[in-house]
């Protein structure tokens, strides 16, 4: 007797091999037949028509504060993924002493968009301190899907070394300490080390963040524990003194592979355009050095109100901003030398690529002013004579900065995506699911791509598109069991309708902790999300009980 059994499928296996008919048996958790099943089960699907393949792996998303009030870990499931990496760009909750929870509340603040008052009601007292004491309370706790955890080097610094983790560099005695506290988290299960020079990246205060602060000997000095222990990968957030050629450095130095954060058509973190970059990293393939840029198949559009202003920040003219609180903010808003200054950047001096990202900002919504709702900034300032820069500082300073904008910042030209979606460097990533909840939602990245790069515009085949969401990103990040179809593998499943696939409009919702909003959207086309043998989801509905025992797994090294 099978647990389930589901028929009449087309099973694409995840490894980008031509699909074939047949049936999949599932047993304990595991797949137990393939192609050819006998016998009865507890649960048959009918997946005429359908797609059956493995469960897709999202290995960038931020549901490192989430997960511990939402176990569910929603929207992914959603959108079928069964597998999640959290803990990148080097945040994380962990290890953290309760006398710095409040730091770390105010970091995730700034870099994810979410709520002072979310975050404190959602994590409570939190039941951990150390990276091990973590990876013991997501596994007693439970989740939805399986998770690998990478160990986050801002909460490692200021764990070490406080607030002046914030102000310098760390001496050879506390990196000392720091590489001891990473061993031990790669002996807990971490799947590597994460870490950022990202400009955008400021945290409290408008301090930057704990990572950027740190020497390229502290970073290979973390790295270098990886190689010692022969495990775990490095995931890095690019900035001026973290790129390529430092890349090649730890990669040579360590032997462990290095996937860095973001490979984006029309804006550049570092030196050279995105196709310099996509040349530059192929050839370090080609060398045999493990670097893989990620890449996204959607537009990152920001939507952003100006009390905080995430896509500006790194502005010069936005340094008295980072650091204000509301008041103060629009005290700098209504001041004429900061709008002169603001609209002499925004005219000319800024990057091209910037500009034309600003001319396409849509107005999403002005409390009191419902007319202007997805109106294109500019053609309401032209309508009213004024710069673009002042009509959005108008508007928020009226509304008491809850006026929302939604920007394009990257991969808004199809065109100059498609080659980075295509090259064999590359990998997918980036839905940065969890993060900058309430400006942005790409936790929807695999129903987008086999809906807009498969079935519309016919770029990628099923099989393709299949390989790049599932085995791709788990071979990158050394998930060894999961990302394929076969027998003895993990019953990770998803079931899929090709021709209806896809992902629904972004929608606010207000269902965090203490009542703080989100940006969700829909999947179609998703019959069915099966996590280890167990039904997780069925036509758009989720299968088991949110509060009771379920099905994931916590990925200690990459495995179950």
């Amino acid at each position: 007797m099978l647990d389930i059994k589901i028929t009449n499928a087309r099973i694409v296996d995840g490894t980008g091999a031509p699909s074939r008919q047949g049936s999949v048996g599932i047993r304990d958790g595991k797949v137990v037949a393939l192609g050819s099943v006998d016998g009865e089960a507890t649960t048959t699907i009918d997946a005429q028509g359908h797609v059956v393949a493995p469960g897709f792996v999202d290995i960038h998303t931020h549901y490192d504060a989430q997960v511990v009030w939402d176990r569910m870990m929603t929207i992914s499931p959603w959108h079928g993924v069964t597998t999640a990496v959290i803990g990148n760009c080097g945040f994380g909750v962990a290890p953290t002493r309760p006398a710095d929870r409040d730091l770390i509340i105010r970091t995730l603040e700034k870099v994810e968009g979410m709520s002072v008052d979310a975050l404190n009601a959602g994590l409570g007292d939190w039941g951990f301190e150390s990276f091990p004491e973590y990876m013991d309370a997501l596994e007693a706790q439970g989740t939805a899907i399986n998770l690998g955890v990478l160990f986050g080097h801002t909460p490692l610094r200021l764990y070490v070394m406080g607030l002046d983790a914030t102000e310098r560099a760390a001496t050879d005695d506390e990196l000392s300490t720091m590489r001891g506290l990473f061993a031990e988290g790669l002996e807990a299960g971490a799947l590597g080390f994460a870490t950022s020079k990202a400009v955008t990246h400021t945290g409290f205060e408008g301090r930057p963040v704990p990572s950027r602060l740190a020497t390229f000997e502290e970073i290979l000095g973390l790295a270098s524990v990886m190689g010692e222990q022969k495990t775990g990968l490095m995931q890095a957030t690019i900035g001026r003194d973290l790129f390529l050629d430092e890349f090649e450095k730890i990669a040579r130095a360590t032997g462990r592979p290095i996937s860095w954060t973001a490979l984006l058509a029309g804006v550049s973190l570092a030196e050279g355009d995105h196709m310099d970059q996509l040349r530059r990293s192929a050839d370090l393939n080609a060398l045999g050095l493990p670097i893989y840029p990620q890449v996204t198949p959607r537009a990152l559009m920001f939507e952003q109100q100006f009390s905080a202003p995430f896509i500006f920040e790194p502005m010069s003219i936005f340094r008295d901003v980072r650091g204000a609180d509301h008041e103060g903010k629009k005290r700098i808003y209504a001041d004429t030398t900061f709008r002169d200054a603001f609209r002499h950047k925004m005219d000319g001096n800024a990057k091209p690529t910037f500009i034309r990202s600003f001319e396409k900002t849509i107005i999403a919504d002005v409390p009191g002013a419902p007319e202007l709702s997805e109106r294109l900034l500019r053609d309401v300032a032209a309508e009213r004579g004024m710069a673009m820069t002042d009509l959005i500082l108008d508007l928020s300073l009226e509304t008491d900065l809850e006026a929302r904008f939604r920007m394009p910042v990257a991969n808004h030209e199809e065109d100059e995506v498609e080659p980075l979606l295509k090259d064999s460097s590359t990998v997918i990533g980036l839905s940065d699911a969890g993060a900058h909840a309430s400006q942005l939602c790409d936790a929807c990245l695999p129903t987008w791509l086999l809906g807009r790069w498969v079935r519309e515009k016919g770029v990628f085949s099923v099989e393709e598109a299949v390989r790049m969401l599932t085995s791709r990103p788990a071979e990158v990040f050394g998930i060894t069991d999961r990302g394929t179809l076969a027998e003895g593998r993990p019953a990770d499943i998803v079931i899929f309708d090709p021709e209806t696939v896809g992902c629904g409009p972004i929608q606010r919702v207000h269902d965090f902790p203490a009542g703080a909003d989100r940006l969700v959207a829909d999947a179609f086309g998703i019959d069915a999300v099966i996590v280890n043998g167990t039904l997780l989801r069925q036509s758009g509905q989720d299968m088991v009980d949110a509060t009771g025992a379920l099905p994931g797994k916590l990925l200690r090294n990459g495995h179950a």
